[in-house]
């Protein structure tokens, strides 16, 4: 998808690595402990620079302490198990065959 690696606990989709640099899920909850630190939201797109997800890059004295990690990792965890949570299942396309318009008699 992005030429990166995903990062999951069971199939939520927490975290990613790109350019041997960790990105981790974010939103209203956890997004501050990355903006607060001046961290990067993950751009995959080079020709769209305005264009980010929500994952950010983890800061260095994080990544250094296992138990720092740890917990924003479970931070990242319950953000994706929310956005699943809240996500709308996707539509089943019919494979119905298309009804003939009525005609009258």
């Amino acid at each position: 998808m992005f030429g990166g690696v995903g990062l999951y606990h069971d199939e939520l989709f927490f975290g990613l690595i790109d350019d041997d640099v960790l990105y981790l899920k974010a939103d209203d909850s956890n997004r501050a402990d990355y903006t607060s630190r001046s961290m990067e939201p993950f751009r995959p797109f080079v020709d769209r620079p305005l264009y980010s997800m929500s994952y950010f890059q983890v800061p260095a004295e994080i990544l250094e302490d296992a138990e720092s990690l740890a917990a924003w990792a479970r931070k990242s965890c319950a953000v994706a198990l929310k956005a699943a949570q809240t996500k709308k299942p996707a539509r089943k396309k019919s494979r119905a065959k298309p009804r003939r318009p009525r005609t009258q008699c």
